[in-house]
C-alpha cells in the first residue's frame, strides 16, 4: 500500500470515528431530552379553608320552579370547608374555577409519566391532609393513615405532596384518552367528605396531550366532571341567614339536612354544563357517600360511550370513579340526573344544554 493510499485509509478512519462519536453524542443528547419531557412536575398550591356553602343560590327549584324545594330548602347554608388553589406560595390569588365544578377542590391535571407537587396550606380549624387515589406515592406522601405528618397538617401548618403518574395511573388499554382520580381529605375521612373537601385529578394517556404545557387530551373539545353525592348535613352549623324556614319535627330536620346534589348544588342549581352541537364531550362521573348513595348518572336528549358499551345510564357507587364520552348532536335545554326515585324527588338533577354550533367568524 503506497504512502498516499495509507493516509487516505486513516483519514477515512477517523472521519468514520467522528460520525460515530457524533452520533453516539446525539443519541445521548436525545435521550436525555426525552427524559427530561417525561419528567415533568406540574405543580399546584392548595389551601382548606372554611367557608359557607349554599346548595341553591337561586333560592329556587330551577327545574320544576312550581314544586318550589321543599323540605330540602328550609335551610340552604352551611358551615363548610373547601379545596382552594392559588397561584403561587403567596396564597393570596386564587385560580378561578369554572361555575360547573360547584363545591369541587381544583382539577388536577397530568400526563402519564409526569409527577405531581402539592403545596397544601391548611387555613382551617382542624388537623386535614390530601389523599389521592390512583396515583403513586409513599407513604409519607400518603396523605392517609396517620402516616407522618403529611396524613394530618395541624392549622396553619403546611405540607407539600409528591405523587407519580405513572402507567398505572394512566388510561389503561380499554379507557379513553384520559381517566379520572378522586382526591379528599382523610385524616376523619367520612367526615371531610361531609364537609367538602373533595376534588379530582385528570391523567392523560402519553402521546394523546395537546401540549407538553398543555395536558388535556387533544381528542376531546369540552370535559366536566360530576359529583353525586348526598351531603349530610345533620349536626352541622346551619348559617343563620341561610334558614329560610324551621324545621317543623326532628325527623324533617334530618330528612331536609340530607342534601341531594350534583356538585354540592340540588334542583337545577349547578350552571355552566354547556357545550356546542357536534363537541366531543368527555364526562368524568364520581360517586361517594354511604350506603344510600346508589346513583344513577343519566342524560336526556343523548347517548355515552362506557368502556366501549353505549348507555345513557352509568351505575356510581361510593368511591366510583368512571369516564365516558359522547358527540353533542341535538341541540336542546336537557335534562341530566339521577335516576334513583328518591334522589330525583330531593333535587339531584340539573339541566345540561347544547348550543348550534357557532360559525367561524364568531369563534
Amino acid at each position: 500500500m503506497g504512502v498516499a493510499a495509507s493516509l487516505n485509509l486513516k483519514m477515512s478512519l477517523n472521519i468514520n470515528k467522528s460520525k460515530v462519536v457524533f452520533l453516539g453524542f446525539t443519541y445521548v443528547l436525545l435521550c436525555l431530552s426525552a427524559a427530561l419531557v417525561e419528567a415533568t412536575t406540574r405543580e399546584y398550591w392548595i389551601a382548606a379553608e372554611k367557608v359557607e356553602w349554599n346548595y341553591a343560590p337561586s333560592g329556587q327549584n330551577l327545574i320544576r320552579p312550581k314544586m318550589g324545594l321543599g323540605v330540602w330548602g328550609k335551610a340552604l347554608v352551611y358551615q363548610k370547608y373547601r379545596y382552594i388553589q392559588y397561584t403561587d406560595d403567596t396564597y393570596t390569588t386564587q385560580v378561578e374555577q369554572p361555575e360547573w365544578m360547584g363545591i369541587l377542590g381544583p382539577q388536577l391535571q397530568a400526563v402519564e409519566g409526569d409527577s405531581i407537587k402539592v403545596h397544601f396550606l391548611n387555613r382551617a380549624d382542624k388537623p386535614l391532609s390530601i389523599h389521592p387515589h390512583g396515583l403513586q406515592y409513599d407513604e409519607a406522601n400518603e396523605g392517609g393513615d396517620m402516616k407522618g405528618p403529611g396524613a394530618a397538617v395541624p392549622p396553619g401548618g403546611t405540607f407539600s405532596y409528591h405523587w407519580e403518574a405513572n402507567s398505572d395511573a394512566a388510561p389503561g388499554p380499554n379507557d379513553p384518552s384520559s381517566i379520572v382520580w378522586l382526591y379528599h381529605s382523610h385524616v376523619d375521612a367520612v367526615t371531610e367528605v361531609y364537609d367538602g373537601l373533595i376534588g379530582t385529578i385528570v391523567v392523560t394517556k402519553k402521546g394523546m396531550e395537546r401540549a407538553e404545557t398543555h395536558p388535556h387530551p387533544k381528542d376531546v373539545d369540552k370535559a366536566f366532571t360530576t359529583l353525586f353525592l348526598v351531603f349530610n348535613e345533620n349536626d352541622r352549623g346551619i348559617v343563620k341567614s341561610g334558614q329560610r324556614e324551621a324545621y317543623k319535627s326532628p325527623e324533617e330536620a334530618e330528612e331536609g339536612n340530607l342534601k341531594h346534589t350534583i356538585n354540592g348544588f340540588i334542583f337545577g342549581n349547578l350552571q355552566g354544563l354547556e357545550v356546542e352541537q357536534t363537541d366531543k364531550v368527555r364526562w368524568h362521573l364520581i360517586g361517594l357517600g354511604t350506603e344510600v348513595d346508589m346513583h344513577t348518572a343519566h342524560w336526556h336528549g343523548q347517548t355515552v360511550l362506557n368502556g366501549g358499551r353505549r348507555t345513557d345510564v352509568v351505575d356510581l357507587l361510593p368511591g366510583s370513579m368512571v369516564t365516558v364520552d359522547m358527540t353533542a348532536k341535538t341541540p336542546g335545554n336537557w335534562l341530566y340526573h339521577c335516576h334513583v326515585a328518591d334522589h330525583i324527588t330531593a333535587g339531584m338533577l340539573t339541566r345540561w344544554r347544547v348550543v348550534p354550533k357557532r360559525s367561524l367568524s364568531m369563534q
